[in-house]
């Protein structure tokens, strides 16, 4: 049985035992991005958005959405994280978000760094939606990952012209 699926006796699906497993050092690096107008962009670069500074908003929903991945991806570990970081930059199509989550454990942190990638650009949506409703989320994937039995996973990256936020 696939460890991502595990069933239990009755046939219903029930987290992975990890208890056999050594406790090893995991690190998982997560993305996502936000496009807008340029107005949109410019608006936030400013810091002319009603609701506040956005960026400073999205940092800390994305750093406490990786700590509570565990009760909003259902049969997810609770995890103590050791580190949980969010990035942005700003790109020609609106902002990259770049989430990196550590953690010392028997079981990896890939969800909680796509978690708060992602709530960081929901959090930017939010913040910024009453000057353009049209903004979209695009590109939440998994960069990279290390630690447990599968080692690292490394994802092609196109190159990117960024400049840090």
């Amino acid at each position: 049985m696939s460890e991502l699926t595990h069933l239990d006796s009755a046939g219903q699906a029930s987290m992975v035992d990890v208890g056999d497993k050594a406790s090893t050092a995991r690190a998982a690096i997560a993305a996502a991005r936000v496009v807008m107008r340029p107005e949109t962009l410019a608006a936030i670069r400013a810091g002319d958005i009603k609701k506040g500074d956005v960026l400073g908003a999205a940092r800390v929903a994305g750093i406490l959405a990786a700590k509570r991945t565990h009760e909003l991806i259902p049969l997810c570990h609770p995890l103590l994280l050791t580190k949980a970081a969010v990035e942005f930059a700003y790109v020609a199509e609106g902002i990259d978000i770049t989430a990196t989550v550590h953690c010392q454990g028997q079981t990896g942190v890939e969800m909680e760094a796509l978690t708060a990638a992602t709530v960081a650009a929901l959090t930017i949506y939010d913040m910024a939606k009453a000057v353009e409703k049209g903004m979209h989320i695009e590109n939440v994937r998994l960069l990279f990952k290390e630690g447990g039995k599968s080692g690292v996973f490394q994802a092609e990256s196109p190159p990117s012209t960024e400049e840090s936020a």
